[in-house]
């Protein structure tokens, strides 16, 4: 399926950019460690991620995706991963295939770009810096940036309103049924790489408008569009 050519072009961070969960396993696993718990190994943490630090330690706590780990631990538990975490955001994570190429692409096309994340600022700007792609984007919207996160259509709506576009001229390009909720309910089109964090349940169930096999191929299906 064609999208429509979009006037802004939103882009969430991991699991559609970075593939990050080697650090963030590596520091599940770190601060597993320090609380006497057995670790989890990269496999299973891959499924966790997607919804923020905190939601990931509280799953790691408990072993499992829904559910509550016991407060006082989870207590003890956060600001251990945190640090961890402050110290290995970008040491282990890696762009995925296709992601410069896409950019360099979409930048010399003139879209209007921006980043779209439930990752924190703290994390998510040098995550971006170091790998080399903060500059392409005229606005990065962190998890902790405004009141609400994806799935809500807050920071969706936020940057169309920065970039003075209209939803209906407005793209999210995500790798989760979070983007796909997120752009719904803004009233944006939306497009999902398959390889993400969409723990383990395959991206086309949630139905998004097109999917694409790298970011590379997107602006070859706005020119089949036009």
């Amino acid at each position: 399926m064609a999208l429509r050519k979009p006037k802004m072009i939103l882009i969430d961070v991991d699991g559609t950019m970075v593939d990050s969960v080697p650090d963030l396993a590596f520091c599940v696993d770190e601060m597993m460690k320090h609380l006497n718990m057995a670790p989890h190994g990269e496999k299973r943490v891959r499924d966790w991620v997607g919804n923020g630090v905190e939601r990931l330690v509280r799953r790691a706590l408990i072993g499992t995706l829904e559910g509550e780990p016991d407060e006082a631990l989870f207590a003890r538990a956060y600001p251990v991963f945190f640090q961890l975490y402050r110290e290995n955001t970008s040491k282990r994570s890696r762009l995925y295939a296709g992601v410069e190429e896409g950019l360099d692409d979409l930048q010399s096309a003139g879209f209007a770009l921006g980043c779209v994340t439930n990752k924190a600022a703290e994390f998510t700007e040098p995550l971006l810096q170091d790998l080399g792609v903060y500059d392409y984007f005229a606005l990065v919207v962190s998890g902790d940036s405004l009141p609400r996160k994806k799935p809500d259509p807050m920071p969706l709506l936020h940057a169309a309103a920065f970039f003075k576009v209209a939803p209906a001229d407005a793209l999210m390009v995500g790798d989760s049924v979070n983007d796909v909720t997120a752009a719904r309910a803004a009233g944006f089109q939306v497009a999902c790489v398959p390889y993400g964090y969409n723990h383990g349940e395959d991206i086309r169930q949630a139905k998004p408008d097109v999917v694409i096999e790298t970011l590379a191929a997107l602006r070859g299906i706005f020119m089949d569009a036009a």
